[in-house]
């Protein structure tokens, strides 16, 4: 898979410092790329609780594409100047995450329950009680 097919085309322009210094994105690009992962989770989130057939594989792809994006635009960018100039932006995002991560951990409880459901009706299926473990048990 080459560069151009992974990555976004969206990939801000960075603005190159020399070979060995740091690239640095402005303050607009970055919130861009945020605004795309708070997209993205909003629409991962409606997505699950709405569409059996949602495709979280493609989903995960395009999350891990803007966070690459997002490490790239941020690099040489100090913690705390991006905390300050993105406070907002970052205090929206970390509570989409939260309602993002309940659905997902209730899809996959969901997941689970019908999972073992149709684990105990194929074994069930399997056994005629003939051989089952309660018949060698002490009385």
């Amino acid at each position: 898979m080459s560069d151009t097919t992974f990555y976004s085309p969206n990939l801000p322009q960075l603005a190159s410092n020399g070979p060995d210094r740091p690239v640095q994105a402005s303050a607009g690009s970055i919130s861009a790329i945020i605004g795309r992962i708070e997209e993205a989770i909003e629409s991962e989130t409606a997505s699950i609780k709405s569409d059996p057939k949602f495709d979280i594989r493609s989903s995960n792809a395009r999350k891990s594409r803007y966070l690459y994006e997002l490490n790239r635009a941020i690099k040489g960018i100090s913690v705390r100047d991006f905390a300050e100039i993105h406070r907002d932006a970052i205090v929206r995002l970390k509570a989409k995450l939260v309602a993002n991560e309940a659905v997902i951990l209730a899809h996959l409880s969901a997941v689970t329950e019908v999972a073992g459901l149709i684990q105990s009706a194929i074994e069930r299926a399997e056994t005629d009680g003939t051989y089952s473990t309660n018949a060698f048990q002490r009385a």
